[in-house]
């Protein structure tokens, strides 16, 4: 059970089952800090396009993003993501486009950047101890001993017609076919790499968001950490 003092909620699931949405909504209504490790990898595949380095080459990858300190603005709401290029670089919106997207599998199934990546979430954790993370592998590998932990899911044509939705608000033209069979090679690549592949963590609260709106799966979650946190066991204070 989690300290009522300090708290780490994992969010996994597939691609497009509204795992950043959630997260993002869940740490306002709790208000605590909420960290997108999505944004980290998508990160870490803009440094390999901007340096021209082989997308499957982790360990290149892995050097490049150190050197990049790539990093989260926490003063920034939502947090800006960071790199040094060679000068402090908002690469937020960059991680959005089309050739970031492509390129963030390849790069993701890396081990080298995988490690990285883990190493700096989990100090990211140690500097926010109340923090909502998601991803697809954080309640497994990165922080297998969190206080709470979620696995989203949704059919693929539900992930698909929401993420046609965003991108149709932003003002793209959308093939949801061609969206609905880049969600479907995602989730057999998530689920297949030999580095912390996608999986339901143990312990985790499955949730069908199928049939939810948002503003109910928030809720939802809400309540699962209500309960865990009137269950935790109080800081005792120190004896004189």
């Amino acid at each position: 059970m989690p300290d009522v003092t300090s708290i780490t909620i994992t969010i996994d699931g597939p691609a497009g089952a509204g795992k950043s949405t959630v997260a993002r909504g869940l740490a306002c209504r709790l208000g605590i800090d909420f960290l997108d490790t999505g944004a980290m990898y998508r990160g870490a595949a803009v440094v390999a396009l901007m340096a021209g380095i082989n997308l499957e080459d982790g360990p290149a990858i892995a050097a490049a993003v150190d050197r990049s300190r790539l990093r989260f603005d926490w003063d920034g709401s939502p947090p800006r993501l960071l790199i040094d290029w060679p000068e402090a670089l908002d690469i937020s919106r960059r991680i959005r486009e089309a050739d970031a997207t492509k390129a963030v599998t390849p790069v993701s199934a890396q081990p080298a950047v995988r490690a990285a990546m883990v190493q700096r979430q989990r100090a990211i954790r140690d500097e926010h101890p109340q923090i909502v993370t998601e991803g697809r592998d954080q309640g497994s590998v990165v922080f297998p001993d969190a206080g709470v932990k979620f696995y989203l899911d949704a059919s693929p044509e539900t992930r698909a017609c929401r993420r046609a939705l965003e991108l149709r608000e932003a003002g793209r033209e959308v093939d949801e076919q061609q969206i609905l069979e880049g969600i479907l090679a995602r989730d057999h690549a998530d689920q297949s790499r030999a580095d912390g592949p996608l999986c339901v963590p143990e312990g985790a609260i499955v949730v069908d968001t199928t049939d939810l709106t948002l503003e109910q799966v928030i809720a939802l979650l809400d309540e699962y950490v209500k309960t865990a946190r009137a269950q935790a066991p109080r800081s005792r204070p120190a004896d004189p």
